[in-house]
C-alpha cells in the first residue's frame, strides 16, 4: 500500500508546485476562457484563465511513471491514452483562446478525434485481452464485440466528464472521488499498475482544487476534462471494470442523460424539459448555489464507490 500513497503524495506535490507557475503562465499570455452568453450567472468568470488541466496532466504523468515498474505496457497505454485525448482537448482550447469563442473544434472534429484514439485502445484490448466483458463475477464474452462496445464507452465517458466540467470544483472534485474508489477496487482486483495511476490522479486532482475550488481561479478546459475522460475509460477498459464505471460514476451518467434529453425534447417540442442542461445548471437556475450542488455531487460519488467496495467485499467473502 505505500507505493500508492507515494504516487498520491508525489502527484499533490507537484501538482501544488506547478498550480501557480502555470496560473501565471497563462495569465501572462491570456489564455482566457470566453464564456456562453446563455450562462449568464457565470458572466463574471469570462476571462479566467484556462488549459489548467496542464497541471493535473504533468502530474499524473510524472508520479505514474515515477512509481511504474514490471510488465507496464498497459500503464503506458492508459497515459499515452491520457496524452492523447488532453492534446484533443488542448486543441479545442486554443482554438476558443485564439478567436476569442467558445465554440473551439467542431463536435464532428472532436468525435473524430475521440474515436480515433478509442479504435486504438479497443483493438488492443481484443488482441491482449479478448472480448470478455465482467462485472465483478458476471462474465459476457463479446467476442469481436468488445471493439464497437468501447468505442461507444470511450465517447460516452470522455463526453460525460466534460459536460460535467461547467461549475468551480465539480469536475475535478467529482473526478477525484470517483479515483479514489476506483482505484482502491482496482488493488482488490490485483490490479496494481492501474490502481498507482488512480491514486496519483486523486493527488494531482487534489492539487489543482487549490487553484480550481470556488471562485476558480483558473479552469482546466477540455484539456483537462478531456484527458480525465480518457483516462477513466482507459483504466476501465484495461482492467476489464467498464461496467463499474456508470456506478461509481453515477452522477457523470445522469450528466450527460440530462444533457441528450433535453437537446431530444427541444428539437421535437421546441421545448424544454429543465431550465438548463446539463443538471448542475438547471439546480443553479432553480437557485441552488454551485457549491452546494458541487458538494452534494461528490457526496453522492463517495457514497456510491464506498457502496461498490463494499459490495464487491461482500461478493468476495471478506466481510
Amino acid at each position: 500500500m505505500l507505493k500508492y500513497y507515494m504516487a498520491f503524495l508525489l502527484a499533490l506535490l507537484i501538482g501544488a508546485m506547478l498550480s501557480f507557475p502555470i496560473l501565471k503562465l497563462c495569465k501572462k499570455f491570456h489564455l482566457a476562457q470566453t464564456i456562453l452568453h446563455y450562462v449568464d450567472k457565470h458572466a463574471g468568470k469570462s476571462g479566467t484563465p484556462t488549459m489548467g488541466g496542464t497541471i493535473f496532466i504533468f502530474a499524473i504523468l510524472i508520479s505514474s511513471i515515477f512509481f511504474l515498474q514490471g510488465q507496464i505496457m498497459g500503464a503506458l497505454m492508459a497515459l499515452v491514452t491520457m496524452i492523447g485525448y488532453g492534446l484533443l482537448g488542448f486543441l479545442d482550447d486554443f482554438i476558443k483562446v485564439k478567436f476569442h469563442k467558445n465554440e473551439g473544434l467542431k463536435p464532428y472534429q472532436k468525435i473524430i478525434g475521440q474515436v480515433g484514439i478509442a479504435f486504438v485502445v479497443a483493438f488492443y484490448v481484443y488482441f491482449n485481452q479478448g472480448g470478455m466483458l465482467e462485472f465483478f463475477y458476471l462474465k459476457l464474452n463479446l467476442s469481436w464485440g468488445i471493439i464497437p462496445f468501447i468505442v461507444f464507452f470511450f465517447v460516452a465517458v470522455t463526453n460525460s466528464v466534460n459536460l460535467i466540467d461547467g461549475l468551480d470544483g465539480l469536475a475535478g472534485g467529482v473526478n477525484c472521488a470517483y479515483f479514489l474508489f476506483f482505484g482502491i477496487i482496482l488493488v482488490m482486483l490485483g490490479q496494481t499498475h492501474y490502481a498507482l495511476i488512480s491514486f496519483a490522479t486523486v493527488g494531482a486532482l487534489l492539487a489543482f482544487l487549490i487553484v480550481n475550488c470556488f471562485p476558480a481561479k483558473i479552469f482546466m478546459g477540455d484539456t483537462g476534462s478531456l484527458a480525465l475522460g480518457g483516462l477513466m475509460a482507459v483504466l476501465a477498459c484495461l482492467s476489464g471494470t467498464e461496467l463499474l464505471m456508470p456506478v461509481i460514476g453515477l452522477v457523470f451518467v445522469v450528466t450527460v442523460v440530462s444533457d441528450i434529453l433535453q437537446v431530444a425534447h427541444y428539437k421535437r417540442t421546441h421545448k424544454r424539459i429543465f431550465l438548463m442542461a446539463p443538471l448542475h445548471h438547471h439546480f443553479e437556475k432553480k437557485g441552488v448555489h454551485e457549491n452546494r450542488i458541487v458538494l452534494v455531487y461528490i457526496l453522492i460519488t463517495i457514497v456510491l464507490g464506498l457502496s461498490s467496495c463494499v459490495g464487491y467485499m461482500a461478493l468476495t467473502g471478506v466481510i
